[in-house]
């Protein structure tokens, strides 16, 4: 029998897939967002999905339709994202800001899942001087679940891209486990040097066109080409209009690893000459304290790909060609594979790509819990944080290491105030 799963905030179904490839059955699925959710139906019509507010779901009733009782569930993934706020300690979660987070802690405590992945931008490591995420791990660990936290480099997990993520893994089984052992080396400055690169993940595409839908011109390149094809024959999604003009003179000059601040001045966008010359309160211009966005980047072939947002396909810049990514390269960066298919228009496509749990990195978490672990409770438990890891980088920030300390006080033998009656 297949292990369940229910998906939270589950976007396109980037998590979904990763743990449905490895061999999980998803039941269930809510996110608010129309397009993404219309794209999650289409690529899991066997799974139950509604579009609502968190807040407006009734987890009983949930389990009640899907004919199970609580703590049967296997696992629930997904995590809310990080609203921020204003208030801690007792008022924390009377704050309206905070109420995805409560939610998805009563969702916790009524369906009573075996094990969970909660995942978020590194961002919620800082949140409020670090009070966001203590909050909510003395929250979760009051459930009793033994858990985990890690800021995850997903280029040490064979994904061709520098994204960092955090993720909160728990059981209430009795456990005391640890992370998936990353599966690549990665070195250099800011961890740009590993085996999988993007063109690893972009190379046996055909050239992008204005069609809608190309055929390959060659057989997989390597392995990695050919499960991302997934045994189609025709790639969608990877088509790009016309570059002309100043844009074309902007992306041509670029070299690799250069961005709008290394192009002469007469090529800069307005917008950003606006942003690199704003002042600020010292007088310095905000290019110089490293605040100006960067604008177009043209990537490195031999490296991992800089992090995939929702501004992917305007920013990021071909390796080779004189154009941005396209749709389906974001998609193939994020580890999609080409069958799978997106709903709505080009922004809300590559702002579900963006937003979603790299597929591939999903399913090292998702074979680790089932093949390491599994659903058999070993023993009775009460919660506790089993440790952390907030960087891997040699030095931790100032506003890291108010986080450490935080951390450091939830301890096994916290006593932690009952939140919810």
């Amino acid at each position: 029998m297949k292990p369940t799963a229910i998906s939270l905030f589950c976007g396109a179904g980037g998590c979904s897939l990763g743990f449905k490839q490895a061999g999980y059955s998803i039941l269930y699925a809510n996110d608010k967002d129309a397009s993404a959710l219309a794209t999650y139906k289409l690529n899991f019509p066997e799974a139950t999905c509604t579009q609502k507010d968190i807040n407006a779901l009734d987890f009983e009733e949930i389990l009640n339709e899907l004919n199970i009782k609580a703590g049967e569930l296997d696992i629930l993934i997904g995590g809310p994202p990080c609203q921020g706020f204003s208030t801690a300690g007792s008022r924390f979660w009377d704050d309206p800001r905070n109420h995805l987070l409560k939610s998805y802690i009563k969702a916790l405590k009524t369906i009573k899942p075996k094990w969970f992945i909660m995942e978020n931008v590194e961002g919620l490591l800082t949140s409020n001087k670090g009070k966001y995420i203590y909050e909510a791990l003395k929250a979760i660990i009051e459930l009793k679940y033994k858990i985990r936290l890690e800021k995850i480099y997903s280029q040490e997990y064979g994904i061709p891209q520098r994204r960092k993520r955090v993720l909160i893994v728990g059981n209430k089984l009795g456990y005391e486990f640890k992370m998936p052992e990353p599966t690549l080396k990665i070195s250099g400055q800011i961890f740009r040097k590993t085996d999988i690169t993007i063109a690893h993940a972009i190379a046996g595409l055909p050239s992008a066109t204005k069609a809608k839908e190309l055929h390959y011109l060659s057989k997989p390149i390597d392995y990695f080409d050919e499960l991302l094809r997934d045994s189609c024959t025709k790639v969608t999604e990877h088509y790009c209009p016309e570059i002309t003009g100043i844009q074309l003179d902007r992306i041509s000059t670029l070299k690799p690893g250069q961005t709008m601040k290394n192009l002469p001045e007469y090529l800069q966008h307005e917008s950003f000459k606006k942003r690199a010359n704003r002042r600020v309160a010292d007088g310095t211009p905000t290019e110089k304290r490293g605040g100006a966005p960067s604008g177009l980047k043209r990537l490195y072939n031999n490296e991992p790909c800089l992090t995939i947002t929702g501004a992917a396909t305007r920013e990021l810049i071909h390796p080779i060609e004189n154009r941005p990514l396209t749709i389906r390269e974001c998609a193939r960066i994020q580890t999609f594979p080409d069958s799978f298919r997106f709903c709505g228009n080009a922004s809300q496509k590559i702002q579900q790509i963006g937003n979603a749990i790299p597929p591939m990195l999903a399913k090292v978490f998702a074979e680790h819990i089932k093949n390491d672990y599994g659903f058999t409770e070993k023993c009775k438990t009460k919660g506790m944080l089993l440790g952390y890891l907030l960087t891997k980088a040699e030095a931790m920030s100032p506003a890291l290491k108010r986080t450490d300390v935080l951390l450091q006080s939830l301890s096994e033998n916290n006593t932690q105030k009952q939140l919810f009656g």
